[in-house]
């Protein structure tokens, strides 16, 4: 992989990891169009860590908030306000178990999904996109528990597959439940930490094989391009979300992904 072609597959991965588009998947068409054999797993996670440093900076205050929340409640010290934290804690730890027993379900199959099939679940991710965007719930928002929890980390658990946006599956699983927009995108974003990082951890094991495909110049030169892209990526989507315009993605992905799928079924 020459340098040119990490800085591409990096700006890439930060505009897809966090714009509702699937990062894997257009990594994994990107690579086969490129004549890459295979993005290797651990640069693809890489790439991923990258964009959590985007993560951090944008939600640090969030993140500063809820550690102090934990800090009280372990000093057995907690204010009127904490309970609501508490909850969107409890949340995101019952969200995070439920992607992981899917996510390490699935691993293996979706690994080796051939690029047809990732083709269509590109028109699975436009389709969810356009109708969750559109639903609006009769209720008064709903705010993060444990059940909201057990549905938006099943969504992200299936956005391990290549084509199936993570971003997006779980902002409009959130929206389905009730929760007001600019908390669904916080969610999916506070969510996306233990994820990558979780990610990360387990493919650190192979770094031998990734020294063999990729140097280390191309590898930081990739991080580097997918952390300033994701940064205004994130930002950018936080902004359409908060003006319901998630939808409009769909008027990308659904014909892409069935242009795709035409051309590998004819190639």
């Amino acid at each position: 992989m020459t340098i040119l072609q990490a800085v591409f597959l990096g700006a890439l991965q930060g505009i897809a990891e966090f714009l509702p588009v699937s990062s894997s998947g257009h990594l994994a068409l990107a690579a086969h169009f490129m004549n890459l054999s295979e993005v290797p797993l651990l640069f693809d996670v890489c790439l991923h860590l990258a964009t959590l440093f985007a993560v951090l900076v944008v939600f640090r205050r969030r993140i500063a908030e809820l550690l102090l929340t934990v800090w009280r409640y372990a000093a057995r010290k907690p204010l009127e306000s904490d309970k609501a934290e508490g909850r969107l804690i409890l949340a995101l730890i019952t969200a995070t178990l439920v992607t992981a027993v899917i996510g390490f379900s699935i691993k293996d199959v979706v690994e080796t999904l051939p690029p047809f099939w990732i083709s269509c679940a590109l028109v699975c991710t436009g389709l969810v996109l356009f109708f969750s965007g559109r639903y609006q719930s009769k209720k008064a928002p709903a705010e993060p528990g444990i059940l909201q929890g057990l549905i938006i980390g099943a969504a992200q658990g299936i956005g391990v597959i290549p084509g199936i946006s993570r971003s997006g599956s779980t902002i409009s699983a959130a929206l389905l439940c009730g929760i007001d927009r600019k908390k669904a995108g916080e969610f999916s974003f506070l969510l996306a930490i233990p994820a990558i990082l979780a990610a990360f951890i387990l493919e650190v094991k192979d770094a031998d094989t990734l020294m063999g495909t990729v140097s280390a110049v191309s590898l930081a030169a990739g991080m580097l391009s997918s952390f300033v892209v994701g940064l205004a990526s994130l930002k950018f989507l936080l902004a359409l979300i908060n003006r319901g315009r998630l939808g409009w993605f769909a008027f990308y992905l659904v014909p892409m992904g069935i242009s795709l799928a035409v051309y590998f079924t004819l190639v």
